[in-house]
């Protein structure tokens, strides 16, 4: 089965279904009647393994004031730009080392929103106490930056220096949005970011942030030579039991439904062309590559106020959908930690072996689906149309 990893280059990811009962497209009301019920077989491919992640490579690198000091070894030269390169080598290889960069290419005016986290780390300094972590990024990673802190100066004034720092360092403006994924950290980061005028948004989208700190954790974090092994993150993301759909986010009816990853970019791609609502997902920043006939499993939504509907979600930062055959219900997951129970259904053999095989695609394609909001469902275009990824949390 294959996975959706991170690479700052590229990761060839080609996704397979795993052989079970096919999903039926079943067109089903919000009162769990069914209407229609549709055969939709399932493509078989070969799943072919990702390269390993490399570390991310920045412009500019300083020694932590909270970690262990990096031993270099005595060593000559004879070629001076060679030297240069095998000191860069040795400093992006150093787990201790803080982060500061800017893709030179990129044009620091349209870094307009960043993705934060600020948690701690399962990394003792040497007090014995659990360092601290700053990480920043753009969605395209043209921007990096991390820092460490002892855990005695957590709080929104040091938040706040240190977003400013990082548009001093790297000539960028402070963004407009920051997005972040911790519910434990709102009030410091709302607080930072209120009193520098910009605008925080809590959302579990931060792929690119999320897809960095599991590469992290693997290329920096088990180096680092206080790292303590089976450390438990300090503040785990939330899993609430889901709530109540609010009433205007009902739709009419909705179906299980599978489109080939080609026509599933263009409706993507129709965001930017056309007047709907929803959100794309840049998988080519992200180095996922899928094949344009793998099908990707998806919900089709349907409502005779489709484009107010559509509206409303477009207020919510949608994350995923998940398909709980256990409580035979849709889970629609939004911001950090909001949970709705977006439909129910009437629990049978047939509906259970859907939601499974549902559930299953979309893990054989990495987490990748899709949310379509329509007028009817065999209408060609839509409303709303937002491309999930259902990322598993970071290891820290």
């Amino acid at each position: 089965m294959a996975t959706v990893g991170f690479n700052p280059t590229k990761i060839r990811t080609t996704p397979s279904f795993q052989p079970h009962k096919p999903i039926s497209t079943f067109f089903t009301s919000f009162s769990s009647k069914p209407t229609k019920k549709l055969p939709l077989k399932l493509s078989q491919s070969s799943a072919k393994s990702p390269p390993s992640p490399r570390p991310l490579r920045g412009g500019s690198v300083s020694e932590s004031s909270v970690s262990a000091p990096l031993q270099e070894e005595p060593g000559t030269v004879d070629d001076e730009e060679k030297e240069q390169e095998g000191e860069e080598d040795e400093d992006n290889d150093d787990p201790t080392a803080e982060l500061c960069y800017l893709d030179p290419e990129a044009d620091p005016e349209t870094i307009t929103q960043w993705e934060m986290d600020f948690c701690s780390r399962p990394i003792l300094d040497i007090r014995g106490k659990k360092i601290w972590e700053l990480v920043v990024c753009d969605r395209s990673l043209s921007l990096q930056f991390t820092k460490y802190f002892p855990n005695n100066v957590i709080n929104s004034i040091t938040l706040k220096d240190a977003i400013v720092s990082i548009t001093d360092e790297l000539g960028v403006p402070l963004p407009d949005k920051i997005r972040f994924f911790r519910s434990q950290m709102q009030t410091i980061i709302t607080k930072a970011c209120k009193e520098l005028g910009i605008k925080p948004i809590p959302s579990k989208r931060c792929l690119s942030l999320l897809l960095w700190l599991e590469d992290r954790y693997e290329t920096v974090y088990i180096r680092h030579p206080g790292f303590q092994k089976g450390a438990k993150p300090l503040l785990a993301l939330d899993n609430p039991f889901p709530m109540q759909l609010p009433e205007n986010l009902f739709g009419d009816k909705w179906a299980f439904v599978q489109l080939p990853f080609s026509v599933v970019q263009q409706e993507a791609s129709s965001l930017e062309t056309k007047y709907v609502f929803g959100a794309n997902i840049d998988l080519d920043l992200l180095g996922i590559e899928i094949d344009a006939d793998t099908l990707i499993p998806g919900l089709a939504v349907a409502s005779s106020r489709a484009k107010p509907l559509a509206g409303w979600m477009n207020g919510l930062e949608v994350c995923s959908m998940e398909a709980d055959a256990a409580r035979a219900s849709l889970i629609l997951s939004v911001g950090i930690s909001t949970r709705y129970v977006y439909a129910t259904y009437k629990k049978t053999p047939v509906t259970t072996s859907e939601a499974e095989a549902w559930e299953a695609a979309k893990k054989a394609c990495g987490g990748l689906h899709f949310l379509a909001i329509q007028n009817d469902l065999d209408s060609d275009d839509c409303e709303g149309f937002w491309l999930l990824l259902d990322l598993p949390p970071p290891p820290v």
